[in-house]
């Protein structure tokens, strides 16, 4: 098992791995207390040689691998990573180039939605993973052979998982498919969190728009105060805490003591001050500077029998192309097309309409039957002629 610690080493490893078409990479990081990750241990490997890179040692210069990270002609092979890339983001400012994720790329192969790594590696490799050490202090020093014999299983095992599904994905011809998935993790913005959009976070429906402006902006302040602060958005305080601090919009400190969400004793530390500015600010908003809220739909619901279809042949179609539902159409994109024709939905646009969005869109106007047949759904084209006009 090879560690490495100091950066002459590191200069050696990623030099050799220029050399490859691909290197596999995980991360292990500590998040529990902080807003940002605290990058803990790098794990790669390429086909002949896996190392571990301790970043928490004295001295040691991660430039080496940042560069390897930036190189195009290599593939960067992450499992889920989204994570991962965001703590690479945030050392250096930048994306890295050329990556591929399992994860991703075994939903439209026919290993369902989000699979774990441990999973896919049962499926394709036929190992099972220790799991014991996951939710180990990884920042603490000296590690334990098994703690980093599990992160490096979580390379090793990843090159095989690479290569099954690369041929998988060229043997099915859904290079593309996989490359349009991966856009998201090829941009910065993916990995950054503007304060001012943090309202976009919070799985609540307000209707009013006074509340929608206090929620904008309290959520606004929250995110702000856990960057600088480098605490959880939890440690300022929590989401239904903002909620109803946008919904009752206390004026005083005394009123903080009546709200169920908001902890006690809150009221005398000196965030509260900064909250009662924010919250006269937006009652002194004139009615033409509040923010619109979505209005409510009026039309047929789309969990009405269309829509019903619709899911009929999402499941179908996922079944019978071996693509993850999810990845095909999520519940809210068919209510969306079942309202809207132009729905800005992944469902309607690229590969997805091509194998799904069409179909659904012809059913909803009566162009296309469903039937159940011994061998599962068929879908069956309807001719419409156009109606004859009448003689009176």
């Amino acid at each position: 098992m090879e560690i490495i610690t100091k950066t002459s080493e590191l200069e050696n490893y990623c030099q050799q791995a220029a050399d490859f078409d691909f290197i596999t990479i995980d991360t292990e990081f500590l998040r529990e207390s902080t807003y940002w990750p605290i990058l803990c241990l790098i794990q790669a490997a390429t086909t002949d040689r896996a190392v571990i890179i301790d970043p928490l040692e004295n001295g040691l210069d991660l430039t080496p691998f940042f560069e390897l990270l930036s190189n195009k002609n290599i593939v960067k092979v992450f499992h889920a990573a989204r994570q991962d890339i965001e703590i690479f983001v945030k050392l250096t400012g930048n994306v890295p180039q050329s990556t591929f994720d399992t994860q991703i790329a075994a939903s439209v192969c026919g290993f369902g939605d989000s699979i774990s790594y441990d999973n896919l590696v049962r499926s394709i490799v036929g190992a099972q993973i220790d799991k014991s050490s996951r939710f180990t202090d990884w920042s603490a020093r000296p590690l334990t052979n098994k703690q980093l014999a599990y992160a490096l299983a979580d390379v090793t095992h990843l090159r095989d998982i690479y290569t099954h599904l690369i041929e998988k994905i060229q043997k099915n011809n859904r290079h593309t498919w996989v490359q349009d998935e991966n856009l998201a993790l090829a941009s910065k913005d993916t990995y950054i969190v503007r304060p001012k959009d943090a309202w976009k976070r919070l799985k609540t429906k307000v209707h009013r728009p006074r509340d929608l402006a206090a929620l904008k902006l309290l959520a606004q302040w929250r995110e702000q105060k856990a960057q600088d602060k480098n605490l959880p958005r939890g440690r300022i305080l929590k989401d239904d805490a903002i909620i109803e601090l946008a919904v009752q919009r206390p004026t005083s400190a005394e009123k903080f003591e009546r709200l169920r969400a908001v902890p006690r004793g809150f009221s005398r530390s000196s965030a509260t001050n900064e909250i009662v500015s924010l919250i006269k600010q937006v009652i002194s908003l004139q009615s033409d500077q509040l923010p619109q809220v979505a209005k409510r739909n009026n039309s047929p619901s789309p969990k009405g029998p269309i829509g019903d279809l619709i899911r009929v042949l999402l499941k179908s179609i996922s079944e019978r192309e071996g693509v993850a539902s999810k990845i095909l159409a999520t519940s809210s994109d068919i209510d969306q097309l079942v309202l809207c024709d132009d729905a800005d939905v992944p469902a309607l646009k690229g590969w997805r309409r091509e194998i799904f969005g069409q179909k659904a869109l012809a059913i909803k106007h009566g162009k296309l039957a469903l039937a159940a047949t011994p061998n599962g759904i068929i879908e069956i084209p309807i001719d419409q002629p156009t109606p004859q006009k009448s003689r009176n």
